[in-house]
């Protein structure tokens, strides 16, 4: 048994073949989710484990952005980790940890507008790989577009992530829906319903988090 090898298989399930390696960046990718929904700090360390496991299975199904997207979801994490547990004195929770805040909204526009642009810019050199680098990308890019939406947004967001700000949800929430549309076009159907579950906890995630923005008023 190769653990990470795609086509290495753990059981099958209404004949979808599901890969050791697409099951625990599955389980790994909603533990960390969930943790992120609640505030909490762990989401980061159990995001570095499902961002590795997630990176082999890009490579092996050609959705290179993404597999470029776990690099840097790899720094990030330990930023975030760092970020959350090391606030300035003014910036402390109950919990001696990073508080949830707001963004401007022209701030938060134009990052958007940026993404939409970055979108466009990395789609096109996304669909270029195969030609340029034959050897390394052997196939053309899955959805190069759709794939780099993805992408793009999530390193937006994942800055505001890692700063706490409420506006990640809404953004996290639209990645979560063209993903889930994504994955299961791909083929990679557990990985679609993984995301599909992001989706419903992005939802229950920017509710808790404007929540707690709230508990701060009432606390002070």
């Amino acid at each position: 048994m190769d653990f990470f090898n795609a086509q290495s298989i753990f059981f099958t399930v209404l004949d979808y073949k599901m890969s050791y390696l697409e099951f625990f960046a599955v389980i790994t990718g909603i533990i960390s989710v969930i943790l992120s929904a609640k505030a909490s700090i762990w989401s980061w360390p159990a995001g570095i484990i499902n961002v590795f496991l997630s990176a082999f299975l890009y490579y092996q199904t050609q959705l290179y952005p993404d597999m470029f997207l776990m690099v840097f979801f790899f720094i990030t994490n330990i930023m975030g980790w760092w970020r959350w547990a090391n606030p300035k004195p003014e910036e402390e929770d109950k919990n001696k940890e990073l508080k949830i805040s707001f963004m401007p909204l022209k701030q938060f526009l134009i990052l958007f507008t940026l993404g939409v642009i970055g979108t466009l810019l990395i789609g096109t050199l996304a669909s270029k790989l195969h030609h340029w680098l034959p050897l390394l990308f052997n196939l053309p890019s899955a959805y190069p577009f759709v794939d780099s939406f993805i992408f793009v947004m999530s390193v937006i967001t994942t800055f505001l992530m890692i700063q706490k700000r409420i506006e990640c949800w809404i953004i996290w929430l639209m990645i979560d829906i063209v993903a889930t549309y994504l994955y299961f076009l791909k083929g990679i159907k557990f990985m679609g319903v993984e995301y599909f579950i992001f989706t419903i906890i992005a939802g229950f995630a920017l509710w808790n988090w404007i929540k707690e923005y709230r508990s701060y008023s009432k606390s002070n």
